[in-house]
């Protein structure tokens, strides 16, 4: 999995799976999770605080988390996504 982006203390990472849907995935500390390109919690355990953060972050990068996918499915190098400020 390529890490894409960090901020909080939160890591963002993306893996392609061609058996789910577009998702990306976020680990803070010990607890780790699955999302869609609109920040839903798809599976997983995260702070609610977080959560709020993860959903904002991915709002405001939707399309570069969509070109990303688009990326991985080739298994090309992903890039980095700029973190929430």
């Amino acid at each position: 999995m390529s890490i894409i982006s960090m901020f909080f203390g939160i890591i963002i990472y993306m893996c392609y799976d061609e058996h789910n849907s577009p998702h990306f995935h976020a680990k803070y500390g010990e607890q780790m999770a699955m999302f869609t390109f609109d920040g839903d919690l798809i599976q997983g355990d995260f702070p609610e605080e977080k959560l709020r953060f993860v959903k904002a972050w991915a709002l405001l990068r939707k399309d570069e988390l969509a070109a990303n996918w688009e990326i991985a499915k080739e298994g090309a190098e992903l890039y980095r996504i700029d973190p929430i400020k």
